[in-house]
C-alpha cells in the first residue's frame, strides 16, 4: 500500500534522512522507533508531504505521491496526524469534527463512528478543544482524522505526554482500528505499546534504517541497544 524508497530529507541544507527505505501492506500496522533526533518525525513529514523529499519516492496504493501537496495525499486517503495535538481550540469538539467532516465530503455517520472509537468524547461534545486535557486532544485530533476515510493512518508518537489510563484507551483504539483492517504507520515512543500492536517494525539512527523485522524481534538485546538513550 505504503513504499518509500531511497528517501532522503532535511531542512535548509541540512539532511536529516539518508537514502529511508519501508514498506505497509494493505491492512498491516509498521512501527517507527528510535532515539530522539532520529529523523522519524521528518520521515511521516516527507511521507505526508509536509517537507519535500530532495531524493526518492513515495507511492501510495501503486502511485507515485512523491511530490503530491499534503491535502492531495489526504484525498487519495492518507490520514496524518502529527504530534502536538493538532486542533482548533476556539471550536467545540463538535465543531471541530463537522468542519473535518465538511472539508472532506465526508459520508453520513462518518461522525458517529469516530466517535465510536473514542466514546470519552461524547459527553464533551460541546466543550471547546482549548478547554481538554492533552489525552482528550490527542483522541480528538485522531477522530478527526478519523472522519476522513483514511485508507492508512500515520500517526506520530500519539501516546507522547499523555495521561496512562487515556495512552491505554488510545492503544485500544489504534488496535481496533487495524483490526479492522485499516494500515498503520506508527511512530512510538514505548516499547510495550510496539510489541502488542507492530506486526513489523523499523528502526531509524542517524537518519538511516539500521533495523527491520517481525514484531517479536523487538525483545532482542540489539533492538533495545539501538533504542537505549
Amino acid at each position: 500500500m505504503l513504499s518509500v524508497s531511497d528517501l532522503e530529507s532535511g531542512y535548509g541544507r541540512a539532511r536529516v534522512l539518508f537514502g529511508v527505505s519501508l514498506d505497509v501492506e494493505p491492512g498491516q500496522l509498521v512501527c517507527v522507533m528510535g532515539r530522539n533526533g532520529v529523523g522519524k518525525t521528518t520521515l511521516l513529514n516527507t511521507v505526508m508531504g509536509v517537507l519535500p523529499a530532495t531524493a526518492g519516492a513515495v507511492t501510495f496504493d501503486g502511485r507515485d505521491v512523491t511530490r503530491l501537496k499534503p491535502h492531495e495525499r489526504v484525498r487519495l486517503g492518507m490520514g496524518y496526524v502529527p504530534q502536538g495535538h493538532q486542533c482548533f481550540p476556539q471550536l467545540s469538539v463538535l465543531g471541530n469534527l463537522l468542519v473535518t467532516a465538511e472539508a472532506a465530503k465526508a459520508p453520513k455517520g462518518a461522525i458517529d463512528e469516530a466517535l465510536e472509537i473514542f466514546p470519552r468524547l461524547k459527553p464533551l461534545l460541546k466543550r471547546r478543544a482549548g478547554h481538554l486535557s492533552g489525552g482528550q486532544q490527542q483522541q480528538l485530533a485522531i477522530a478527526r482524522v478519523l472522519v476522513t476515510g483514511p485508507r492508512m493512518l500515520i500517526l506520530d508518537e500519539p501516546t507522547e505526554g499523555i495521561q496512562p489510563s487515556i495512552i491505554q484507551e488510545i492503544e485500544e483504539a489504534i488496535e481496533r482500528l487495524h483490526a479492522s483492517g485499516l494500515a498503520v504507520l506508527l511512530v512510538e515512543q514505548y516499547l510495550d505499546i510496539a510489541l502488542r500492536l507492530a506486526d513489523r517494525f523499523v528502526i531509524l539512527d542517524g537518519g538511516h534504517v539500521v533495523r527491520t523485522g517481525a514484531a517479536e524481534e523487538l525483545n532482542g538485546a540489539d533492538v533495545h541497544r539501538l533504542l537505549a538513550v
